[in-house]
Formats: C-alpha cells, structure tokens, sequence
C-alpha cells in the first residue's frame, strides 16, 4: 500500500511540476495548449452537465424538479458573479437540499 501510495504521490507531482519543466516562464507556450487552455473549461462544464442530467426521471416523482431548480441557481450565480467554484458549489448544495429535505426523495 504504501508502494501505491508513493506511485500516486509521484504521479500528481510529476503533472503538476511538469508543465513548468516544459513550459518555462517567460517562453510562449504552443497555440495548441493556448487553445486547449481555454477552449478545455467548457467542454468539462459541458460533460458535467450532460452526467448530472442523463439519469433524471421527468415522467415520475420529483419530475426533475430539484435538477432544474438547481440547475437555474447554478446558471444564475454564474452569469451574476461570474466564478465557477461559487456556482457549482451553490447548486450542489441547493441539490442536495432538495433532494433531502424538500422533496424526500427516496433512494
């Protein structure tokens, strides 16, 4: 265990402190990673959203309801506030207020 958990270890560190061996400051990066860069943000936000809504049942009990409601605070704090950490963060909460509290979805 402790084996994997250096491998691991080793891995994250490698990926993270990468980049800075193959892209120093100061050198323009490739305007492929400049592209992936910011084109990469809204294909993972994108994935999020078709994962978080592919298994909602619109035709029984809660109807998709507490996804919509959350889905439509989450779009809103993001288009008001314009960060993402505080968006995704509200609507998983609100979510998972819904789910538990308000509509006592069982499971």
């Amino acid at each position: 265990m402790v084996i994997t958990v250096a491998i691991v270890v080793a891995g994250t560190l490698l990926t993270r402190f990468g980049a800075f061996l193959v892209f120093p400051p100061g050198k323009k990066a490739p305007d492929f990673v400049l592209f992936l860069g910011k084109a990469l943000p809204a294909a993972v936000m994108g994935m999020l959203v078709v994962y978080t809504f592919k298994e909602t049942v619109v035709l029984a009990y809660p109807y998709g309801i507490p996804e919509l409601i959350a889905l439509v605070v989450t779009v809103g704090l993001h288009l008001w506030k314009r960060n993402m950490l505080i968006s995704i963060a509200a609507g998983t909460v609100i979510y998972m207020i819904l789910v538990q509290a308000v509509f006592n979805v069982p499971k």
